[in-house]
Formats: structure tokens, sequence, C-alpha cells
């Protein structure tokens, strides 16, 4: 047998290098490169190799291991799953910094490479700087943490370990039923130390992709299901991007005539003009999609997880019998459904097929539900604080605006500045958001006007996941414009990777919607009788010791400004249109600090979210509410 000698990390990173990936006949290398941020867990060790042989990998240096593994998550979310960034920390603080990025992946079926530095597997300089001691068990550090959040977890106590590991690696980033975070920990020492490795473990390998076929049961079943009913709805969910899908999706939907909508992950994998399309369903969803749905007798969903988001805590679907079509038997077996395991391409070509020339019984339900949104979506784009219609769009008065006209010096409402964006960036500019209030108005009212720009983190809506993004889908897709849209309390959770899109000279635009507060949890506490508490941005008073002092008021373009960004501040119409437009011709990138008054976000259009209200309160508005929700709980699926 052929071998060479090299270190564990040596050998780590020759073997990346040699992965490859297959997809309906295209090879593409799977690991574009690595995110660093360098301690002393990882320096010495996987530093050294990259240092001295990288290969093809291409290193960045992240500014914090949370941000650029959610950079890295980005790029694979955007590269449809088909190619990634791996990450690698620290022992200690910077391991523990991307566990939120790997429950991110693993939530979003997103792949995600981890490698963080981990205590020494000889336990010679026991404990060693940031170890944590557990008392009953010494074999347990930080990156035992990684276990619940990732699809695979592997320690690699020894050089030869790492052959295994990263064979099983591979298996699960390559999995496109159950793909998610993999941890590889890497103990410093092992990191460093030598063994003659069989030359086959660095040969070109191969991962394929394949497309799962439905079995002939599960196509008769569904076909039969779907030929029995006479207005059946398509969700188009993630699954149908990231197979690549959707002409097999349109040419489904178009033949049957059946309409369609789209979840956070499945939104703009067909374009929002299609005839067919009623745009976004579910909690975080608009009139048009939730009255078809709440009207259909057949459910079909393709390459969707259901979550309660787009099911309206399992309310929205009425009696309507559900079909699933997703390569994940856990998936597909949801909400009690007729089930078609099988790619989503794949799925759809074989029930088409199976249902031959089945239409459903529409007339002219499909346009005047549509056009009921786009007057509603009018409305939206042109309210001004003058209409008296700013504090009703998000349900209940806010008797404190005026106070926050006069501290923004604004009177932007959130839904026109939306529109103004999207009528004034490049139709194919891609957008990224992740939590707040943003996610629900942009699945309402964003407008994709071409296929796979509209790039969504909503599996675990994680805060700060927006700029960080948009440095990845920069790095996957650099010959587009990448905007992040992100809310004031997500910026302040985490935005210095917009310093490493600097650094690479990588231009993203950060459009911050600053409303000086956690303006969509805000909505939630008072939408269900509670007062405000804790989640307006003011300083605690001191006569009442309590945080409802003055609004704050922060100046985030001169802190931009700072790192080397371009940046602006608007407060008007006129100011926002002039700063979109001039930012395009900026080399570098760029932040609007836009000032928005609270409560001027959309609402949600008929659908519950099932929230743990007070049973018992002194208040009345929380009995209400309680009994509002006790209302909803009886109508809703039980499972």
């Amino acid at each position: 047998m052929n071998t060479i000698r090299l270190t564990t990390a040596q050998a780590l990173v020759k073997f990346i290098n040699a992965q490859y990936v297959e997809f309906d006949g295209k090879q593409e290398r799977f690991v574009k490169g690595i995110f660093t941020i360098f301690g002393h867990g990882n320096v010495v060790g996987l530093g050294e190799a990259l240092s001295e042989s990288p290969g093809e990998l291409e290193v960045y240096q992240g500014r914090n291991e949370q941000g650029m593994a959610n950079a890295a998550m980005a790029f694979a979310k955007q590269k449809h799953r088909k190619q990634i960034i791996a990450c690698t920390s620290s022992v200690g603080p910077g391991a523990a910094n991307m566990v939120t990025s790997a429950a991110t992946a693993t939530a979003n079926n997103i792949p995600l490479l981890l490698l963080p530095g981990d205590v020494f597997a000889t336990r010679q300089p026991d404990p060693v700087l940031q170890q944590i001691e557990q008392t009953h068990d010494l074999s347990i550090s930080t990156n035992d943490a990684f276990r619940p959040v990732s699809k695979y977890w592997d320690r690699v106590s020894r050089p030869e370990q790492l052959m295994s590991a990263m064979l099983n690696a591979m298996r699960v980033l390559t999995n496109a039923a159950d793909t998610g975070a993999v941890t590889i920990s890497l103990p410093q020492d092992v990191q460093a130390e030598a063994w003659d490795y069989p030359t086959s473990f660095f040969e070109k390998r191969i991962h394929r992709i394949e497309r799962r076929l439905p079995s002939v049961e599960s196509v008769k079943e569904a076909a039969e299901l779907i030929q029995s009913k006479k207005k059946p709805l398509l969700i188009l969910g993630g699954g149908v991007r990231y197979s690549e899908a959707a002409d097999e999706f349109v040419k489904f939907a178009e033949t049957h005539h059946i309409p369609f909508a789209e979840t956070q992950a499945g939104k703009s994998g067909v374009e929002s003009s299609h005839l067919l399309n009623l745009g976004g369903i579910g909690v975080t969803g608009n009139s048009s999609a939730n009255k078809i749905a709440n009207e259909a007798d057949l459910i079909i969903g393709v390459g969707t997880r259901f979550t309660d988001f787009t099911t309206a805590s399992k309310q929205l679907f009425g009696n309507a019998d559900i079909l699933t079509i997703n390569i994940s038997e856990f998936h597909a077996n949801k909400l009690d459904a007729t089930q078609v395991v099988a790619d989503a391409q794949e799925g759809l070509k074989a029930i088409g097929l199976a249902i031959e020339d089945y239409k459903t019984s529409y007339d002219n339900e499909i346009e005047e539900a549509q056009k009921g949104w786009q007057e509603e979506l009018e409305r939206l784009y042109g309210i001004t604080y003058g209409d008296g219609f700013i504090p009703e769009i998000a349900g209940h008065l806010d008797d404190k605006l005026d106070e926050y006209r006069e501290a923004l010096g604004s009177d932007l409402a959130q839904t026109r500045v939306l529109g103004v964006i999207n009528e004034l960036v490049d139709e194919d500019a891609i957008i990224v958001g992740a939590a707040g209030s943003l996610p629900g108005d942009l699945q309402r009212m964003w407008k994709s006007g071409k296929r796979n720009t509209y790039h969504m983190e909503y599996g675990y809506s994680c805060m700060g996941y927006e700029i960080a993004g948009s440095f990845g889908v920069k790095l996957a897709e650099p010959t587009k414009e990448v905007y992040a849209m992100v809310g004031d309390g997500s910026y302040l959770m985490l935005h210095t990777e917009l310093v490493t899109s600097i650094q690479e000279n990588k231009k993203i635009y950060i459009l911050l919607f600053d409303n000086s507060g956690f303006g969509c949890i805000n909505n939630l506490q008072m939408g269900n009788g509670l007062p405000s508490f804790g989640t307006e941005f003011r300083k605690r008073n001191e006569e009442t010791g309590q945080m409802d002092g003055s609004i704050m008021t922060i100046d985030f373009a001169k802190v931009a400004e700072g790192y080397g960004a371009k940046t602006y501040t608007v407060h008007t119409k006129e100011e926002l249109e002039a700063a979109l437009l001039d930012s395009k011709k900026q080399k570098v990138t760029t932040l609007i600090d836009i000032k928005v008054l609270p409560k001027t976000m959309t609402d949600g259009y008929d659908a519950w979210w099932h929230v743990g209200v007070p049973e018992v309160s002194e208040k009345k508005s929380v009995q209400n509410a309680y009994e509002s929700k006790e209302d909803n709980l009886g109508k809703a699926r039980k499972y």
C-alpha cells in the first residue's frame, strides 16, 4: 500500500481538496474554501496546513465565528446545497460561537462543515486554556455542545480516525434528504500528529446527488387523490429550489391549472409575476394565498417542512387532505399526509404523467384573490403618516407614535420603504433576511422578478444572519447585487462580517430599518394583551427604575462609516430614493440607515400563530387573548 506521511491537519486539507459533487451530470468541487478565525486551538495545526499547502481552497478571515459560519451557510443555501465553505475555530469561546450557526444549518437542512479545535487528547496540559472542566466527565469539552444541533458529530482523537470521520462527514453533507451541520472536533495536539495515510484516501471522490424516484404505488395513490379533488393548492417549498425543479413545478401547475403559494424557503423559486402564483402563505402570508388555502380541498406540499408559519399552527388548511412530495421521509410524513417520497422534480413528473389531462375546477377565484391582494399591496406601498393608517397595520394602536416621530425624525412607514426598494433595486438583485418583522413583510410584499433572488433564513429565524448571510451569498453570486434587509435589533446582534466584505472587496448593500426596538416582538406582546415591556429601545427611567425612559437613538451610519463602508441616513422617501441610486455607484459595501416608524409593518391576513398566552392573568386583555387562543386551537388539526 502506498502511503504519505502527513499531520492530521495536512491530511484533512488534502482530503477536502479532492471532494467533488455530481448533479445531473455536472461535476463541481464541493468545498470551495474555508473560513478561519485562528486561535491557540487551530493556528499551529490546521493553520499551518492551510498556510503551507491549501490546494484549491480559498481561505477567508472571519470576524466572528457565528458570523463566518452564517456566511458559509448562506453560500451553501444559495448554491442549492451543491457547494460549501468549511469553517474552523479555536477551542472554547470560538467553538461555542458556532453552535448557533450549527443549529441554524440543521434546522434549514443546509450543509455546513465545522472544524473546531478541541482540548488535548493526551490531557497533558489538562486543563488547557479555555477548557471547561466537568468534574463528572473529563471527556466533555465545549464541542460536545454541538452534538444536539449537528446531523453528524465526531471527535478525531487519533490521526487515523480522520479517515472514517471525513468519509461520514461527506456522506451527510451530500445527503439531500437529511443534511445539516457536520461537526468534526479536532484536538489541537492531534492536529499536529503525523501518520502514514494511504494515498488512496486522497484520490478524487465524486459524491453523486441522485434524484430519488418515487415508488409506483405512491404515485398511483397520489394520482387517485388528486383526481378526486376539485380545488387543490400547490405549496412551493425550499426543496423545489434545492432540486432545481422550478421548470417541472411550473409545467405541473400550468398543465393542470393548479394555483400555488410560496414558503419563505421556496419564494422566488418561480417568478412572482406567474399567473398562478398567489405569493407567500401562512402566518407571514398574504390574503390571496391564505384565502385559497382555506378553501382548498387538497394541499400538495412540494419540498416543504410544513412549519407552524406555513400551516398557521395547523389551522390554515381547514379540512383539506394533504399530499406531500418530499425527498425526506420524515418531512413527507407530516400532517398524516399521503406521501410521495422522492426528488421534487421526479415526483412531480411521475404524478403529472399519472393524472394525464386532469384539470381543476377553479373558475375566477384565483384572479379575484390576486386582485384583492394587489389592491391591498398598493395601499401598503402608499401609506404615509398623514393617512392615519399606520397604527392599524399592526392591528393595535400606539399612542406613542408622535414621540417616535420626533426621536427618529421620520414619517416613513416600513411598508412604503419596501415598495420603493422593490422598485429601484435591479431585478436580478438578491435580497437576504432572517428575523424580525421584515420576513413577514417581505414574504407578503416582495415581488421577485427573477428566480432565486429571495434568500430568507426562516427555518431558525436567526437574528444576526442577515449581513453575514449577504456576504456568503455574494461569494456564491459575485456578479449580482446582494442586499441585506435587516432591522436594528438584528444588526446589533451581529454585523461584523461587513468588515470581511470590505476586506474581500465583495460589495454588499445593507438596508438597515431602524425603529428603535424589537418591533416584531413588541407587536406579538401587545397583540396578546400585554403592555409594552422590554421590547422597545429605551433608556432606564431614573424615577421609575424601569426601561420606560426616553427612546434611544443610534447613528448606525456613523459606526459603519468607521468600518470603511459608504453610508447614508434617510428620513424621507426622497432621501431613500437618492441613497439607493447613489449606492449603486459605489465600489465598496454600503449601508443605508433608514429611520422608520414602529407599527408600520403588515398584518396577519387571517392566519393564526399559536403562542403560549397565560391561562391566568389579572388583565382582561390577556384573558381575552387566552380565550381567542383556545378558540383557534380548537379549530386546528391535532396532528
